[in-house]
C-alpha cells in the first residue's frame, strides 16, 4: 500500500507568517514614507530625522536577547501574539503626535519609535522558531526565503498605498492605517497559530514528513523549553567562529536593508526630485525585485541541497552572488535618469533578496533547546545596523549635501558581508549543547568550531 502523501498545512502557517511579517515591516518602514513630509511639518533637519529613523533600532537591538529567551521559556504563540498587538497599538499612536507642540511632538515620536522597536524585537526569533518546527531541512531555505521576502513585499504593497495616503490625507494617516491593520491581524494570529503537534488539521503523514526531514516538531513542548536564562549558552554561541562570521555578515547585510527602510524614499524625493507619491511607486519596483530574488534564493539553496550538494555550498552560494549584485547600487552615483536609478536599485535589491539566507543559517546551526536565544543574539548583532545606518547616512547627507557617500557606505557593507561569509563562516552544521559544561561529545563538537 503506497504511503500517504503529506498534506499542506505547513504552507498555511507559512502564509500566516508571510502576512504578519509583511505588516511588521510596513510598520517598521512607515517612517520612511512619512519622513520627508514629517521633516517639513515638524521643521527638523537631516541629522534629527536620522536619529528618529534609528530610534526603532536602539530598542529593537536591546529587546532581542530578552525576546528570544521569552520564546524559549514561554513558547511562540503567547509571546508573538502580545508583541504583535503591542507594536500595532504603538504604531497607531504615532499618528497623533502632531497634536503636541513641535518640540514635544519630536520627542514623543522618538520615544514611540523606541517602544515600537522593543515590542517588535521578538518577531524574527519567533519566525525562526516557527519555521524550524514546521519545515524539514530540505524545505527550510525556501520557506525562510518566502517569509523573509515579506520585507520587500511590505514596500511593494504598502509604499505606493502609503505614498498616496500621505499625499491625500497627511503623514499622520500612515500610522493610523497600519496600526489598525496590525491590531486586526493580532487577533487572527492568536486564533490560527499552533505548533505541529497541536494543530487541529495536521494529518499524521505530514507530521511524519516534517519530523523525518529534520523539523523540530517538539520545539513548543514544555519539555523542550529553557528553564531560565543560561549565560553559559551565550558564551558558547559567541565562541563559535561560524556564528561570529554570521553575525558580522548579517550586520553588513542589514545596512542595505535599513537604507531601504529609512532613507531610500527620502533619497528619491530629495536627491532625484521625485514627488512623495512618485517615490512611493518607484520604491515598489526594487521591492518587487527583492521579493523575487528572495524566493529564488530559497529555491536555489534547497534545490542544490536536494541534488546532493553540501549544506555549506547550498546556503553560501546564493548569499555571495546576491550580495555582490547588491554592491552595484554605488553606480547610482553616475546614473543620470530616474529610470536608470530605479533599475540599478532593483538589481541591487534582487541581489539582496537572493542572499537573504541568514535566518535559514540560524535554523540550520542553532542548538534546538535555545533556538530563540540564538536567533535573538543573531538579530542583536544584525540590527545594530538599524542604529548606525540611519545616523551615519544622516551625517553624510548633512555634511556633504549629497547622497553619494551614503551609497558608497551601503555598497561597501555589501562587500564586507561577502568577505565575512566567505572567509569567516566555516562549514554549516548544527551546534549542540554539551550535556554538562565542559563535558561530553557535544561539547567537543561545539569546541571544534570555536574562535581561536
Amino acid at each position: 500500500m503506497p504511503a500517504a502523501k503529506p498534506g499542506r498545512v505547513r504552507y498555511s502557517i507559512l502564509l500566516m507568517l508571510f502576512l504578519v511579517t509583511t505588516v511588521t515591516f510596513a510598520d517598521r518602514s512607515s517612517m520612511s514614507i512619512a519622513g520627508s513630509a514629517l521633516q517639513a511639518d515638524l521643521g527638523i533637519d537631516a541629522v534629527m530625522l536620522g536619529y528618529i529613523f534609528s530610534a526603532f533600532g536602539w530598542a529593537y537591538v536591546l529587546g532581542q536577547i530578552p525576546g528570544g529567551w521569552l520564546f524559549d521559556r514561554f513558547g511562540t504563540k503567547p509571546v508573538y501574539s502580545l508583541a504583535l498587538f503591542a507594536w500595532s497599538l504603538l504604531t497607531l499612536l504615532q499618528g497623533f503626535v502632531d497634536v503636541l507642540p513641535a518640540a514635544w511632538a519630536v520627542a514623543t515620536m522618538f520615544l514611540l519609535r523606541l517602544a515600537v522597536g522593543f515590542a517588535g524585537a521578538p518577531c524574527f526569533p519567533g519566525n525562526a522558531r516557527i519555521l524550524a518546527a514546521w519545515f524539514p531541512t530540505a524545505e527550510r531555505a525556501t520557506a525562510t526565503a518566502i517569509s523573509s521576502s515579506a520585507q520587500y513585499a511590505a514596500t511593494a504593497l504598502f509604499a505606493p498605498l502609503m505614498g498616496w495616503v500621505v499625499h491625500a490625507l497627511g503623514w499622520q494617516s500612515v500610522f493610523v492605517v497600519l496600526g489598525c491593520l496590525g491590531l486586526a491581524l493580532s487577533l487572527w494570529w492568536l486564533k490560527g497559530l499552533h505548533g505541529p503537534r497541536e494543530h487541529p488539521r495536521l494529518q499524521a503523514a505530514e507530521l511524519a514528513h516534517i519530523e523525518n526531514g529534520g523539523g523540530l516538531i517538539d520545539l513548543e513542548s514544555h519539555g523542550a523549553r529553557a528553564a531560565g536564562p543560561q549565560w553559559r549558552h551565550l558564551r558558547l554561541l559567541l565562541g563559535q567562529r561560524s556564528l561570529v562570521g554570521l553575525y558580522f555578515g548579517q550586520y553588513c547585510n542589514n545596512a542595505i536593508t535599513y537604507f531601504f527602510l529609512t532613507w531610500f524614499p527620502v533619497y528619491l524625493v530629495q536627491a532625484r526630485g521625485m514627488s512623495i507619491l512618485g517615490a512611493g511607486f518607484a520604491a515598489a519596483l526594487p521591492a518587487i525585485a527583492g521579493c523575487i530574488g528572495g524566493v529564488l534564493g530559497g529555491l536555489l539553496s534547497d534545490g542544490l541541497l536536494r541534488r546532493g550538494h553540501s549544506l555549506t555550498l547550498a546556503r553560501k552560494l546564493p548569499i555571495v552572488v546576491g550580495l555582490l549584485l547588491s554592491s552595484c547600487m554605488v553606480l547610482c552615483i553616475y546614473a543620470e535618469s530616474d529610470a536608470a536609478v530605479v533599475a540599478l536599485m532593483a538589481l541591487a535589491f534582487f541581489g539582496k533578496g537572493l542572499g537573504s539566507m541568514g535566518w535559514t543559517l540560524v535554523a540550520d546551526t542553532s542548538p534546538r533547546q535555545i533556538l530563540g536565544l540564538s536567533g535573538g543574539l543573531f538579530n542583536t548583532f544584525g540590527n545594530l545596523a538599524a542604529i548606525t545606518t540611519p545616523i551615519v547616512i544622516g551625517y553624510l547627507v548633512s555634511r556633504t549635501g549629497s547622497f553619494d557617500w551614503a551609497l558608497v557606505y551601503v555598497g561597501v557593507n555589501a562587500l564586507l558581508a561577502v568577505a565575512s561569509f566567505l572567509f569567516i563562516v566555516g562549514p554549516i552544521h548544527r551546534i549542540e549543547l554539551p550535556s554538562q559544561p565542559g563535558g561530553g561529545s557535544a561539547a567537543r563538537l561545539a569546541a571544534s568550531d570555536s574562535v581561536s
